[in-house]
């Protein structure tokens, strides 16, 4: 089912008045009159939409993992890619085109729930694609898959905590050569 696009403006709005709102307050202080302040509706709308505040972190975080995934298999599809550095690239080009959400997210440590929901999904990718190689390895997919997310993550971090200080691309290629380095790339 299709949104009416009122709908969707009107919910695009509110996401991004509660993102600006989380990235200069802690969560706690922030209110649904704050939000529907900054998004220019009123207060009801909001509650049209979400439950409260904490029903539309869970949904923002929820959206921009869907996102993610679609966007990832969009472009691994589409171009053929064949190595981790190339799928890399779309991952951190994401990153860079919701920079608002991924900073408001990891900056100071605000939400542990973001990095655990954002751990359990690269993990599982990770798995997922180490699970399908069937190569003849000493090391566990499950720990290797963890040892990998966590690295990757920590990365992240970094770049987002950093204000993006490299391209896509470039974080892409220094990642890849990290994990081929020590030997964890899949593959």
């Amino acid at each position: 089912m299709k949104l009416d696009r009122r709908v969707a403006r009107t919910r695009e709005a509110i996401s991004k008045a509660f993102l600006e709102l989380f990235s200069e307050k802690k969560f706690s202080q922030i209110t649904i009159h704050d939000i529907s302040e900054r998004a220019n509706v009123n207060r009801g709308t909001v509650y049209l939409h979400y439950t409260d505040k904490y029903d539309l972190l869970d949904q923002c975080i929820e959206e921009h993992l869907k996102q993610l995934l679609t966007f990832c298999s969009h472009n691994k599809s589409r171009e053929g890619i064949t190595t981790l550095a190339s799928e890399l690239k779309p991952v951190f080009e994401f990153l860079e085109t919701n920079f608002l959400f991924f900073s408001a997210m990891l900056q100071n440590q605000r939400t542990e729930v973001f990095r655990e929901r954002l751990l359990e999904f690269v993990s599982a990718n990770i798995k997922e694609e180490l699970d399908s190689q069937k190569a003849d390895t000493l090391i566990n997919h499950e720990l290797n898959a963890q040892f990998m997310a966590s690295a990757f993550v920590g990365i992240v971090e970094y770049w987002i905590r950093n204000n993006m200080p490299h391209p896509p691309q470039y974080m892409a290629e220094q990642v890849w050569r990290l994990f081929e380095r020590n030997e964890i790339s899949p593959g």
